[in-house]
């Protein structure tokens, strides 16, 4: 191909417009715009016919940092890479090596897998990839052992647009279900077997009505960014099944395609995923995807040579100024993206307009999101991506929800992100595991527990933590997003299972995974034989779990469920199955009686969440009423119905508690409810509290194993009570109230 045909296609009498970067189709091949601001030159490599030389394309430039040209022939679904040419000198952080095919950052597709072997590696290694990360660069090419990028053209993408049919559901309404593509359908027996664990089968109607008829309204996705398994554990057999090791920030995980898609190329593999948020959106759900762009696969600097470190090594990863030239690592991945560099962060937000304007997506939820917001005084709230990302217009209302930490300094952040960002509230997990799990379990061996006060602000919205703005109180409870579990750490059927974390078979001697687990397994561990004297701790167990759920779901903010926790998903005592690939992960649909009773309970608080404008609000309590003439939004009562006072929020004896909560539905009408909470050992005497003429009407027990034993409390006549009356509360149990129509409220 001859030179000219590398240059910049048109050039106007005033210039060019700047070159968008990554591979663009255009009338007669692509555009090409590639930014290695410290090489001196870029190669577009196209694979030969068979097994035929490689055609290498150079590029124009550098201008401003960015190499460029027109290439005629290219065509979408054409497979390319790059090569990079400059200095070796890794101690002041050059890496350039022309030998490694390199992934392009912007490509829309990838074929091929990740191979790890010494020609993979910028610097010589041995055959155990070990070796002098400052030492010389290694010559031998890696093509064949890197995946391809493929051109995509967006702009040919048939079918109906999923971002025209978004359903926009506001926060206050807003209850999300955290799942992985694989895990969530792959033994499902509604699914076919071709569809299983795939985008299509996300999609499928038998998974779309479970979720729908679970009451969820959102689907938050574990990383489907293309991701790339660590060397270590490749050589263990095992796999990074969640996701969370970036290779490509704008091309979809191929894996979790159909054979079909993934036989057609990327540009099917595209159309599969949005076809699938499209279902999702026709089903009135949303989709988020949790998305990792604090960090990148190829690991500190004993690690591959992939893409953006032969790129340009020193602009896209943060450094910790030394000589020799190492890392910052605030994620504990061995890298760290620098979002100090107006380029990272052109890459992160164009990547962002992509998922949303392309594939339609309703948010994002940013793992280790400290890390993008830190500028050269570490993190700051006014950083240019969070501003951006509030601001662009393509990604204005979405949601996005910010995982608020990472490990480095001041990485703790929960609450100090601006509107509209939302936050993950790891104060609310632990005050609700320790106040259900690890408290009742210090109190079996007489060791006191927390004060009920921690429990009280998390059930109430966390304004301690998402209060503070400008002006005051803007952000609203809702920006709480609120979990027990996560994909990181225990189910909620081990948390009442386990004491300990069970992670050997992650092959790291059970040291990885968190020890802070607050878990309690009700005096043994794991599994229990029904035949055995233990066999009397399961039934407690099971109203642990329901403990745990009611409080995230009757809580002020946004609940976030794990997906197979409705139906006591268990990873035998795994707190970290990160890199587990099998049933052990994968969502079981074979549900034991017990588990159906669990799902069926799930539905029932999802349902009186949705029915009653009192379990949702989208503001902060004042403990005043909304409106003239009504009750006060939030008002706490002890377990003889006096109202809290300082003494009894600092007294650590006091594990009983009432909430009385009130708000106006869509049609002005008053809706109050009232949550009575035992955390005793004991059972309890409680005297409901309220106005003197309320009469309560009890629609759950976490007693209860099914919400059918409702009719056996009103045969027994205990579903009706007023104000004043008596009721004995069993040990660590709650109930939710609301108020019976044609009483004081209207």
């Amino acid at each position: 191909m001859s030179p000219r045909s590398a240059q910049p296609r048109r050039q106007a009498r005033h210039g060019a417009r700047p070159p968008r970067l990554g591979v663009h189709v255009v009338e007669g091949g692509v555009e090409v715009a590639v930014l290695a601001s410290h090489a001196t030159g870029v190669e577009l490599c196209l694979p030969g016919p068979g097994d035929g030389p490689e055609r290498r394309v150079p590029l124009a430039g550098p201008q401003q940092g960015v190499f460029s040209a027109f290439v005629p022939g290219v065509r979408a679904g054409d497979r390319y890479g790059l090569r990079v040419h400059g200095a070796w000198d890794p101690v002041n952080g050059l890496r350039h090596n022309p030998a490694k095919l390199l992934v392009d950052p912007w490509a829309r597709g990838l074929v091929g897998e990740m191979t790890y072997g010494p020609a993979t590696y910028g610097h010589v290694v041995d055959d155990e990839c070990r070796g002098d990360v400052y030492g010389p660069a290694d010559a031998r090419d890696s093509a064949g052992l890197v995946p391809w990028s493929v051109v995509v053209d967006p702009g040919a993408l048939t079918g109906p647009d999923p971002a025209a049919n978004r359903p926009w559901t506001a926060w206050e309404h807003t209850v999300v279900y955290e799942a992985h593509v694989r895990g969530l359908t792959m033994q499902h027996p509604g699914v076919p077997p071709e569809l299983r664990g795939t985008y299509a089968g996300l999609a499928h109607p038998a998974v779309l009505d479970h979720l729908v008829g679970l009451g969820v309204t959102a689907v938050e996705l574990l990383p489907v960014h293309a991701a790339a398994t660590e060397p270590h554990l490749v050589e263990k057999g095992l796999t990074n099944y969640w996701g969370y090791s970036t290779l490509g920030f704008f091309a979809p995980e191929p894996r979790y395609a159909t054979a079909a898609a993934r036989a057609a190329g990327p540009h099917a593999v595209l159309a599969e995923l949005r076809t699938a948020v499209h279902a999702l959106h026709e089903a009135g759900l949303e989709v988020l995807l949790d998305v990792v762009y604090n960090h990148t696969c190829e690991g500190g600097l004993p690690g591959p040579h992939v893409s953006w470190r032969g790129l340009d090594n020193t602009l896209y990863y943060a450094h910790d100024g030394a000589v020799p030239a190492s890392y910052a690592d605030v994620t504990g991945t061995g890298n760290t993206l620098d979002f100090r560099r107006p380029e990272v962060v052109r890459m992160t937000l164009d990547s962002l307009r992509y998922w949303a304007d392309v594939v339609g997506v309703d948010g994002f939820r940013f793992d280790l999101a400290v890390t993008l917001a830190r500028g050269s005084d570490g993190f700051t709230q006014d950083h240019p991506l969070l501003v951006a990302a509030a601001t662009d217009p393509s990604l204005h209302g979405l949601k996005l929800v910010a995982e608020p930490w990472d490990v480095g300094p001041g990485g703790w952040r929960t609450g100090q992100f601006i509107l509209p960002w939302a936050e993950w509230n790891d104060r609310f997990r632990n005050a609700v595991r320790s106040f259900w799990l690890a408290d009742p379990a210090r109190a079996a061996h007489g060791l006191p527990g927390h004060r009920v006060r921690d429990l009280a602000t998390r059930l109430s919205g966390s304004v301690d933590l998402f209060g503070h703005s400008d002006p005051p109180l803007t952000r609203g409870p809702g920006a709480s997003v609120n979990f027990v579990t996560a994909h990181d750490g225990f189910t909620l059927a081990d948390l009442v299972a386990y004491d300990h974390k069970h992670n050997s078979a992650n092959g790291e001697k059970n040291r990885d995974g968190s020890d802070d687990n607050r878990s309690w397994n009700h005096g043994a561990e794991g599994p229990v034989d029904p035949e055995s004297p233990a066999a009397v701790i399961v039934p407690l167990r099971r109203r642990s779990i329901r403990n745990l759920f009611a409080t995230l779901v009757i809580a002020a903010g946004t609940p976030m469920i794990t997906a197979g926790d409705e139906m006591g998903r268990t990873q035998r005592g795994n707190n970290n199955a990160y890199c587990q690939d099998s049933e052990l992960t994968w969502v079981g649909w074979d549900l034991a009686p017990w588990r159906r009773d669990l799902l069926a309970t799930t539905r029932w608080l999802l349902a009186l969440r949705r029915d009653h404008a009192a379990l949702r609000t989208d503001r902060f309590y004042t403990g005043r009423p909304h409106r003239d003439g009504g009750r006060a939004d939030l008002a706490w009562f002890d377990a003889a119905g006096v109202a809290f006072d300082h003494a009894r929020w600092h007294d650590p004896t006091v594990r009983t508690l009432q909430m009385l909560r009130a708000a106006h539905d869509e049609r002005g009408r008053e809706d109050v409810v009232l949550v009575v909470v035992n955390g005793a050992l004991d059972p309890v005497d409680v005297t409901l509290s309220g106005a003197a003429d309320d009469r309560w009407r009890l629609v759950w027990d976490s007693v209860w194993e099914h919400p059918d034993e409702q009719r056996a409390a009103a045969i027994a006549g205990v579903l009706h009570a007023a104000t004043g009356d008596s009721t004995l509360l069993e040990p660590l149990s709650m109930r939710l109230y609301v108020l019976e129509l044609g009483a004081s409220a209207h």
